[in-house]
Order: structure tokens, then sequence, then C-alpha cells
């Protein structure tokens, strides 16, 4: 069994990493790939610390799938709201999706 120190490790890699790609690119998809990341760390680290304190239970892994799911919403409604932007002005950039008045 994987000791729950290598999990913790590799969710704070996975964190670290979202948050140097939210904070260092322009692009919108890349803003959000590195939000999806920290969100994908932050969930590991969680599931794995839910699995060292009680692994006989189903828990952790029921909130996993539903805490995926809710990602996999939030990712489309993501992109939507980006195709909008790009289509209404050709916005690509964090920096050129500063006005979003109607």
């Amino acid at each position: 069994m994987i000791p729950l120190e290598a999990w913790l490790l590799l969710g704070a890699a996975l964190i670290g990493v979202g948050v140097w790609g939210a904070l260092s690119q322009m692009s919108i998809v890349m803003v959000m790939m590195g939000l999806e990341l920290m969100m994908n760390g932050v969930l590991l680290s969680v599931v794995a610390f839910w699995f060292h304190v009680a692994p006989d239970s189903a828990k952790g892994q029921v909130f996993a799938i539903i805490a995926l799911t809710l990602m996999a919403v939030e990712a489309a409604i993501g992109f939507a709201v980006m195709i909008a932007i790009y289509r209404a002005r050709q916005a690509d950039t964090v920096d050129a999706a500063t006005d979003l008045e109607g």
C-alpha cells in the first residue's frame, strides 16, 4: 500500500503546477486548465486522506465521483462562456476579456 504522505505530496504537486499554470498563462484555456489541476490535487488529497482514515467506507469514492462530475460540469460551463466571449469580442486572452458588459 502506498503511504499517505506520497499521495499528499502528489496532490500538493498538482496544486502547485495548477497555481503556476493559472497565474503564468494569458490564455483563458490554460488558466482553466490550471484551475482544474488545482481542483484535482485537492480532490486527490481528500480522497487519499479519506481512504487512510476509513478504508472500509465507500463514502470517499462516492464523494470523488460526485466531485469529478461537478468539475466536468464546471469545465463545460467555463468553456461555453469562453466561446461566447470569443465569438462576441474575438478575445482569447485574460486581459482582452476584462470588459464583460452585455
